[in-house]
């Protein structure tokens, strides 16, 4: 029999957190189910509680179903959604605005498995596969615990982690953090001084630029696409945003770009490099993603 305290259900919240953002790619919508999950947890009788051997199995199976039902109607949502989805991005732990409530900067663990780069592609995935692939293969979860998440037999949650697995393909080996710095600084450094020909020649002749504004504040509503029209896109923008100041700031757990005008933070821009160029920017500037990078 089970005889969990309040101190130790409590204690899963961590890694709820963290399960939950990683399949929803929101922080909001993440606190939101694992909130809902401990509801639903203190609304059992004492009785059924003591009968659950391992609380903490209980509340992930929960929360993930929650999380399935979230992702579902987040299809709908997103269709009606003005511009492109990116996920909310993240910022460092000693970055965080410490003055909204408790403090999700101590629960959140950023590795590469919340990088825009991977949070993008799990977005390609259908929910179902998300939470199976996102339960084995980065928290280890056995089949046998997720098919009772998504109501499904071991083997087919077997076969939707393969299915979700091919969607990644075969991950290249990743930039060091300080190799991509190097690059996002000397990014800044063009963008800073509007040098398009230092800019084409930092960015992959084949690379993507997504924006989010989210149809609240003004932005391109499709990618970007090619060098040297993201180059000259950047420049358009620092010719009419005056006094728009750009800081290197850790996103999502990798040396990111940072505009702030009048001392808000306007913009939050994620970047994938390979050999040196960058390959994709997400640029983040709907304010309901950024209210962890806002001032107290």
């Amino acid at each position: 029999m089970g005889t969990a305290s309040t101190d130790e259900t409590a204690g899963e919240r961590r890694q709820l957190i963290n399960v939950a953002y990683r399949l929803l790619g929101s922080l909001a919508e993440a606190e939101d189910a694992v909130q809902e999950a401990y509801a639903r947890w203190y609304a059992l009788p004492r009785s059924r509680q003591e009968e659950i051997v391992s609380p903490g199995a209980w509340l992930t199976t929960v929360t993930g179903r929650i999380c399935l039902d979230v992702l579902g109607s987040a299809r709908a949502r997103r269709e009606r959604y003005v511009g492109a989805w990116l996920p909310e991005p993240l910022p460092d732990r000693a970055e965080w605005n410490h003055g909204q409530g408790a403090d999700p900067a101590d629960q959140l663990v950023l590795d590469e498995s919340v990088t825009m780069a991977f949070l993008v592609v799990l977005e390609s995935m259908t929910p179902a596969e998300r939470v199976a692939f996102v339960l084995h293969d980065v928290f280890r979860y056995p089949f046998a615990e997720i098919a009772g998440v998504l109501g499904r037999t071991p083997a087919a949650c077997k076969q939707l982690a393969a299915s979700a697995r091919r969607r990644v393909g075969v991950a290249r080996a990743p930039v060091t953090a300080a190799g991509q710095a190097d690059t996002v600084r000397r990014v800044k450094e063009a963008w800073e001084t509007k040098d398009i020909a230092a800019l084409v020649d930092l960015l992959d002749p084949a690379a993507v630029m997504t924006a989010d504004g989210g149809g609240v504040v003004g932005t391109v509503l499709r990618p970007v696409e090619g060098g040297a029209r993201i180059a000259r896109y950047m420049v358009a923008i620092a010719d009419k945003a005056p006094g728009l100041e750009l800081l290197e700031r850790s996103v999502n757990g990798v040396p990111g770009l940072v505009a702030r005008r009048a001392g808000e933070v306007v913009v939050v821009a994620s970047f994938d490099v390979a050999d040196g160029r960058v390959t994709r920017i997400w640029a983040v500037r709907n304010p309901r993603k950024l209210r962890p990078w806002m001032s107290p």
